[in-house]
């Protein structure tokens, strides 16, 4: 299916993330936050990946900062942000980097996520 970049500083709720999205088909490389992610990204070139799917709130570089970052070297990517602060989930739904992304509020059933996923992963880029 699709090959998703997961960027999640919280440990077990990566690990969770991760088997969801493999259990529905997905390619899942895992990165313990947002600079690690950018490495990933940046040390393949990105256009490996269809989907960022990140945390907003990680030390050093936080999902905003990364998505935008990642809609610069990988212009096809889509972006998914997932949050356990509604007033930050607001304003990245204002500051999303294109119309590629969507904000899924923590706590989210993983049933919920992995179709939310496959719901973006199906819109026309």
């Amino acid at each position: 299916m699709a090959c998703i970049l997961l960027a999640e500083d919280d440990h077990s709720m990566r690990q969770f993330i991760k088997k969801a999205l493999e259990r529905a088909g997905h390619n899942v490389t895992e990165s313990e936050d947002g600079l690690s992610a950018l490495n990933v990204l940046t040390a393949d070139g990105g256009d490996r990946f269809d989907l960022l799917l990140t945390d907003i709130v990680m030390p050093g570089i936080d999902g905003i900062e990364l998505a935008q970052k990642a809609a610069q070297l990988c212009p096809k990517i889509k972006v998914m942000f997932i949050t356990g602060f509604a007033a930050v989930a607001m304003d990245a739904k204002k500051s999303q980097p294109e119309q590629n992304a969507k904000v899924l509020s923590k706590p989210f059933h993983l049933n919920d996520l992995v179709q939310q996923v496959d719901v973006l992963l199906t819109k026309a880029a």
